[in-house]
């Protein structure tokens, strides 16, 4: 028999999920389809008060906008088939299944990234510099703002992907995660992988580095601001400003900043799919959370709805 004839293309992959307890994968369905749609109603309910009122049409706003809009996309690309997998109890997705979950999801965690690096920056302008904020944030940088994070994250992902696809996979095809990721799949790589690594890291390095140093340094300037305030009051309106953006990166740096620069030789076997559980499951659901129950113009904004439909 020939080299040839020994070779196999894999036509699919099989996550191996959580458990193969099969009362145990019912519960997790339960838990995780009340994450999904509690996730998707928060953000949808967003999205709705900022686009039918008009006294929510701020930068702030428009920049929370895009964020609910990345939650809904990002949850949609992983837990609608986890769902799927943990009703039917088998784990098979196809390859090209695989590779847009890849793109989507990976692409979607980016933007995210590089959108709470604006919001921090809109933070900064709003507190350091009120007088020309409304100068230089006007609705044509929101715009460009809000393109360059929908550009560059996905075509950086694209590139990935592409180098992803180019390698030789002849089996095995199983994998020890709950959904698609590059280093599982690579792991499963029947070539050299190094090259794709090289370029994975560095762009995510890229993608999450550079916006997390525009965050830090724009809270640097804003707490160097706010500490020549001197009126309590004034103090308290300038954090409540920035208070919810700064909840809501906490919560996506710190498990990341816990995942990845913990070295892996301390780590268990299925720390990728551990660790990949808080940025899935966990970390979505609050941020429509924190936005609603902090934020006075998204309160005032739903009293005012349901003002105007109350029993018409």
């Amino acid at each position: 028999m020939t080299e040839a004839e020994n070779f196999t293309s894999v036509k699919e992959f099989i996550l191996l999920g959580f458990t193969n307890d099969r009362k145990v994968q019912l519960l997790l369905f339960g838990v995780i389809l009340i994450f999904y749609l509690i996730t998707i109603l928060g953000n949808l309910l967003i999205i709705i008060l900022v686009e039918s009122d008009v006294q929510l049409n701020t930068p702030m706003y428009y920049f929370i906008f895009h964020l609910a809009v990345i939650e809904i996309c990002y949850v949609t690309s992983t837990m609608p088939i986890m769902l799927s997998h943990l009703m039917a109890g088998n784990g098979a997705i196809s390859f090209p299944l695989c590779i847009a979950q890849i793109f989507v999801s990976g692409s979607m965690a980016t933007t995210e990234s590089l959108l709470l690096g604006v919001m921090a920056y809109d933070c900064y302008l709003a507190i350091c510099s009120p007088l020309i904020y409304t100068v230089v944030m006007d609705q044509r940088c929101q715009l460009q703002f809000a393109l360059a994070c929908w550009i560059i994250a996905p075509l950086l992902c694209a590139i990935c992907d592409a180098f992803l696809v180019s390698q030789t996979f002849c089996g095995p095809n199983h994998i020890n995660h709950f959904m698609c990721e590059i280093p599982a799949v690579l792991k499963l790589s029947c070539g050299d992988t190094q090259l794709v690594e090289n370029i994975v890291s560095g762009a995510g390095a890229l993608l999450l580095l550079l916006p997390l140093c525009v965050i830090l340094t724009s809270y640097v300037f804003i707490l160097y601001s706010v500490s020549h305030i001197k009126s309590t009051a004034g103090q308290c309106k300038a954090f409540s400003t920035c208070g919810s953006h700064l909840l809501v990166v906490t919560l996506f740096y710190g498990p990341s900043f816990f995942i990845y620069v913990i070295p892996k030789s301390f780590s268990a076997p299925d720390r990728n799919k551990h660790s990949a559980i808080f940025y899935v499951l966990v970390i979505p659901l609050p941020n429509p959370i924190i936005y609603i129950l902090r934020n006075k113009d998204i309160h005032r904004s739903v009293r005012k709805i349901l003002q105007r439909k109350d029993f018409k």
